[in-house]
């Protein structure tokens, strides 16, 4: 297990390749760098250990909500998750596990936090700054992924609360929850996991809901030896393992959000199973107020066999009345009312499709065009989820269309195919300066926005959901397809799409 690093370490002066971001997609990205002979590259890390969302996402009852051999590196299948979800540190050891096993711990830089990127054309390098020092790289990819900007709650007076207040994501492990009055802001993953997980240790759980949200069944059981030693020892085990966790991913929300109207039964399938926990709900004004007014898939539905039926605790209570304000000592509803409480969690999400987000730094790209401003102006959009005209060498893991809501690892890998398969024609033509062209990206473009009418999302009622899902200009930047499809074209693009010189 290699150790967390936090000390600032030197940066060379320039790289081949230089990765934002060390979560999975930049240790991914480098572990697919070395297999292709490519051993100068860097990663910039602006804390003090990799990890990315597993490292700083620690608050109590965190685990994946993806079937855990699905979520894992194809080439790296783990046999020794103690859960078919595994919880939080476990995903963490493998990540720093599976970097230190294939060599990628020394190209890492510690507390590094990329400031910015800007092209130079004359020189065809990208020059970067970052929060102690500066180099150049010939090519620059983006791992940061959607998750690693917490976004704080615009809530008036929220600055004044006396007691104690943090986001989810930067969870205060050194703060004593027991015997506390807990007020939780919002509903989403980290809610539902954390808000049954903290509360029989608290005083009281206020659980303040905006939206409610479908909420499935978790088929979650530990994995004993016996489970493990079948999954390490007979040939094809894990495979099956992991074949049955992509068609279960794929029912329960990749066919639910992009082909509802071809299948419209898998969402009200997916419904009737939460209708089924939501029935466990004692009071039925809570049920009521729990029960989303929107289609499953309008919002990415989380599983649980505990959030629902924490409601009928004594000491959970959910509050559905707007905030208003947050007080000295509280929070003040639009009935009234003012809730005192003597923590603040917030598990408002992240800064996902935010503007200047994706990713969080000052991009500049041919003739100092700005990414955020293009992205502003023009809509979100990216060749495959990878490229951006305008941005020579610059590729991103996570780009606008290219998650289509799959395991995240299937996004990496297919990212990583297609970004190396342009570096393999580069290195071929003996060319330094790899651009998506304007038309490819167009075309492709298009070829979404014709397919979106298909989706969940336009499809009438997401209206109601307040989904992170929609960005400034009303689109959902998610690939419209299947992830067989997303991984058939990572390998079969037309690599005439790009322009290499």
């Amino acid at each position: 297990m290699p150790s967390a690093n936090g000390t600032v370490q030197s940066l060379p002066e320039h790289v081949r390749v230089c990765i934002a971001g060390t979560g999975f997609s930049g240790i991914g990205m480098a572990i697919r760098l070395k297999q292709d002979g490519i051993h100068d590259f860097v990663l910039l890390e602006r804390a003090g250990d990799v990890g990315g969302t597993w490292r700083d996402n620690s608050y109590p009852g965190c685990a994946c909500d993806v079937p855990s051999h699905l979520y894992s590196f194809s080439f790296e299948p783990n046999p020794d998750w103690s859960r078919t979800f595994s919880p939080q540190p476990e995903i963490w050891d493998y990540l720093r596990r599976t970097a230190d096993k294939y060599g990628v711990t020394p190209h890492v830089r510690y507390r590094q936090e990329l400031l910015e990127a800007a092209w130079d054309a004359d020189a065809e390098v990208w020059r970067i700054e970052t929060s102690n020092g500066s180099l150049t790289a010939d090519i620059l990819v983006s791992g940061v992924g959607g998750l690693s900007e917490p976004k704080l709650p615009a809530i008036p007076g929220i600055e004044s609360f006396e007691g104690a207040a943090f986001h989810s994501a930067q969870w205060d492990h050194d703060y004593e929850l027991e015997g506390k009055r807990v007020a939780v802001i919002g509903t989403g993953a980290s809610a539902i996991q954390l808000i049954p997980a903290i509360a029989p240790e608290v005083r009281e759980v206020l659980v303040f809901q905006r939206t409610p949200i479908w909420c499935l069944p978790k088929l979650d059981a530990p994995l004993g030896g016996r489970a493990r030693a079948i999954l390490r020892r007979v040939p094809g085990a894990m495979l099956a393992a992991r074949w049955i966790s992509q068609v279960l991913v794929e029912l329960t929300f990749v066919l639910v959000a992009h082909f509802a109207g071809t299948f419209p039964f898998l969402p009200a399938r997916g419904e009737a199973e939460a209708r089924k926990l939501l029935q466990d709900v004692a009071d039925p004004d809570v049920r009521d107020r729990l029960t989303p007014r929107y289609r499953l898939g309008c919002k990415r539905p989380s599983f649980s066999n505990e959030y629902i039926r924490a409601f009928n605790r004594d000491d959970v209570h959910l509050v559905t009345a707007p905030i208003e304000a947050i007080t000295p000592q509280g929070i003040r509803t639009a009935d009234g009312v003012e809730h005192e409480v003597d923590v603040l969690v917030l598990a408002t999400g992240f800064k996902v499709f935010d503007k200047g987000n994706m990713p969080p730094f000052p991009v500049r790209g041919a003739g100092a065009l700005d990414l955020a401003q293009w992205w502003d102006e023009n809509r979100q959009q990216a060749y495959e989820g990878v490229s951006v005209p305008g941005f020579p060498n610059w590729f991103s893991i996570l780009g606008p269309y290219g998650f289509n809501g799959q395991s995240y690892f299937g996004l990496i890998e297919t990212q990583m195919r297609h970004i190396v398969r342009c570096l393999e024609r580069a290195r071929r033509r003996g060319a330094t300066r790899i651009e998506i062209t304007p038309e490819a990206n167009r075309r492709y473009f298009e070829s979404v926005l014709a397919r979106r009418g298909n989706q969940v999302f336009f499809r009438g009622s997401c209206a109601n959901a307040n989904s992170y899902y929609f960005d400034a200009h009303g689109d959902v930047p998610f690939r419209p397809s299947l992830s067989l499809e997303a991984a058939w074209r990572s390998a079969r693009f037309d690599l005439d799409d790009y322009a290499f010189a």
